[in-house]
């Protein structure tokens, strides 16, 4: 049999056809008998090819129909007819054979549906879905409907039951659901602090103003609690379509203007799904910290343990108080005074940024608050092999362990200190993680779903340009001691390397660090010397600018060879690509083993932290990575490239907007 059996029901067509064919063979007869014999021949023909096809079909029809009836209770199909909901008896082939007239009535309606697949009605599922316990739901001219089926040999009995009304009711009762948004004024303190009383509160009234009217769209309301925050409670419909819309009302409040230099921006975090509205709220906190974490001017949406983004134009807000900095570090020397030893560590793949804070947050601990400290890294695979010489030559090699030699020394009572990272995932150590019950964390890369979220001290500032930076601020809470000028060099080092010479994300602050490091003995020409390579890291470096690829404004090398310096060689192509005219984003792709790894940088009009955490890394958003294992190069390359063009950079770039799609 053939699967599709909708040519056995055109059979009053083909005798009509035949009819015709005996007509013209009978008007040829005085024309041309040669064309008279042919055509009669093949009238003939068809005559014989109706009759077959018509016995066949009835005879196909009678057992398949006969074979179900018999397995449904021993009905006929007169019986068949008589049931209450629609049915249809379907053939080996999952054709319609039979229906009875609820069918025809509800669910074919003009439609003649013998010979189609049931398929057709299943909203396209697999026929195999209808004998699962529940059947399984299609949807037919806007009416929800559940098929069940019974096998009856070599046929099917399938029995649609109208389920709209409860899946009406079902949907209904999901979207009237409870959710809880907070909003946080992000700049609120920058306003007030710059401008004058008046106008303020001209731009506070804007702001709640923009903030009422988006609520308003729904039937919730909102409520004004203190520090610049709001509370509101919506349906969880309303919460779809804003989703859907990408929240629009960050770019209404982004247009308006507090000064010259600066746009009033907001973050929302959305608590959605939960079973009680108090587990929405505590899911709508935990969001706005995610979204305040990765740098402001966007929504985080969380159900159970999944996090949606959307926003995150603007770069993160300076905070110039340094009173934050000063809570930390007076809970941070409790933390230490009651500790045995403190071990430091980065991530891995350490670079500058990460071994300088180590080297900062040893000093303070051993000069400052007078413990035992030691820092672990692997001398093989960091990048600031040039320092971490320089160190074990001041005669610091002693401190420097191995994940071994760490594991040793720490006790119950060990702190642990993790710098430039807050993932546990790209920690230097994951043993040495998690040997320690006391883990502090010092970070400046926008937040990441997956974080270390069980530390007794969080310090994460998103607007900050390095970890060195927030070292060197804690440092100068920590006791009175005096930073060495290798420690001044490696702190300051760490904030050039991650500014890039102090052009990307710099702020007040970052100079005060800098200005205090200087103090401190810093000498920049030395400085300058921690960035030396190779001849052959330089010629590898060159050769990959030379051979990049511009696609949709973003700059793409692929290294065809590794070298033992290509992480260093790579980081430092994708720094050189942005400085080639209509370069908004460079990506500089090479492979260790079976992993292909991804720097990318950006000069902050396209957020590369929200490429490659589609990737599966993280970063910053004007500096990003990520390892992609058991993969090849082009197909690393393609999975880029895809998803480059669907968040449309290149409209974007025009705009000169920084991406804004998560």
């Amino acid at each position: 049999m053939g699967k599709d059996h909708k040519s056995w029901f055109i059979t009053p067509l083909l005798i009509v056809m035949a009819a015709v064919m005996f007509v013209m063979a009978i008007a040829s007869f005085w024309w041309n008998q040669y064309i008279f014999a042919a055509e009669l021949i093949l009238s003939v023909a068809a005559v014989i090819v109706v009759i077959a096809g018509t016995m066949n079909l009835k005879k196909y029809l009678s057992h398949i129909i006969e074979d179900a009836a018999h397995s449904v209770d021993d009905i006929n199909t007169n019986r068949i007819n008589m049931i209450s909901v629609p049915v249809a008896v379907v053939g080996k082939e999952q054709e319609i054979v039979y229906v009875n007239d609820l069918f025809k009535k509800n669910i074919s309606g003009e439609k003649n549906p013998l010979g189609n697949s049931i398929s057709e009605y299943l909203s396209n599922k697999n026929p195999n879905s209808m004998f699962e316990d529940n059947g399984t739901d299609t949807l037919i001219d806007n009416r929800w409907f559940i098929a069940f089926a019974i096998n009856a040999g070599d046929s099917t009995v399938v029995y649609f039951v109208d389920d709209n009304t409860y899946k009406s009711n079902s949907d209904e009762y999901l979207l009237s659901r409870p959710a809880v948004a907070l909003i946080a004024f992000d700049n609120k303190d920058e306003l007030e602090r710059e401008n004058e009383e008046g106008e303020a509160a001209r731009i506070t009234v804007l702001v709640e103003q923009t903030i009422a009217k988006w609520v308003a769209l729904t039937t919730g309301f909102y409520k004004k609690l203190t520090g610049g925050r709001y509370l509101v409670f919506m349906e969880e419909r309303f919460v779809k379509q804003f989703i859907e819309e990408k929240f629009k009302v960050l770019e209404e409040i982004r247009e308006i203007k507090i000064n010259d230099r600066m746009n009033a921006t907001i973050s929302i975090g959305v608590g959605r799904g939960g079973n009680t509205v108090k587990e929405c709220e505590q899911w709508a906190r935990q969001a706005l910290d995610m979204a305040l974490g990765r740098g402001g001017d966007q929504v985080a949406v969380k159900k159970n343990e999944i996090y949606q983004f959307f926003g995150g134009l603007s770069k993160g807000i300076e905070k110039r108080d340094k009173v934050r900095t000063r809570v930390i570090a007076a809970s941070l020397t409790n933390h230490v005074n009651n500790c045995s030893n403190v071990v430091i560590m980065g991530h891995r793949y350490s670079d500058l940024d990460s071994v300088g804070a180590c080297i900062g947050m040893w000093s303070a601990m051993v000069k400052g608050l007078h413990r035992n400290a030691y820092i672990v890294i692997d001398r093989q695979q960091t990048l600031a092999k040039t320092l971490v010489t320089s160190f074990e030559k001041a005669g610091f090699e002693s401190i420097l362990k191995t994940e071994d030699e760490a594991l040793d020394i720490i006790d119950d009572h060990t702190l642990l200190i993790i710098v430039d990272t807050h993932s546990p995932n790209f920690v230097e150590s994951k043993a040495v993680y998690e040997h320690c019950k006391k883990v502090v964390v010092i970070d400046h890369h926008r937040m990441m779903v997956n974080h270390i979220d069980d530390a007794v001290v969080f310090y994460h500032e998103p607007y900050a340009s390095s970890a060195c930076e927030m070292t060197a601020e804690l440092i100068q809470y920590l006791g009175d001691f005096s930073l060495s000028r290798l420690e001044s060099e490696a702190l300051l080092s760490g904030i050039m390397l991650d500014t890039k010479n102090f052009v990307l994300r710099t702020g007040v602050r970052t100079f005060e660090a800098a200005a205090f490091l200087r103090s401190k003995g810093a000498d920049t020409v030395e400085v300058k010397r921690l960035f030396s390579n190779s001849i052959d890291t330089y010629k590898v470096k060159y050769k990959l600018v030379s051979e990049a690829e511009i696609f949709n404004y973003c700059a793409i090398a692929c290294a065809d060879s590794s070298t033992p310096d290509i992480r260093i060689a790579s980081a430092q192509a994708a720094d050189e690509l942005l400085g080639i005219e209509n370069v908004k984003a460079s990506f500089v792709m090479y492979k260790t083993n079976k992993t292909v790894n991804i720097s990318a940088r950006s000069l902050g009009d396209l957020n590369v932290q929200v490429i490659m955490e589609a990737l599966g890394g993280g970063g910053h958003q004007t500096m990003a990575a990520c390892q992609m294992e058991n993969i090849s190069m082009a197909e690393a390359r393609e999975k880029l490239l895809s998803i480059i063009n669907d968040l449309e950079i290149n409209k974007q770039a025009d705009a000169g907007k920084t991406l804004v799609s998560e």
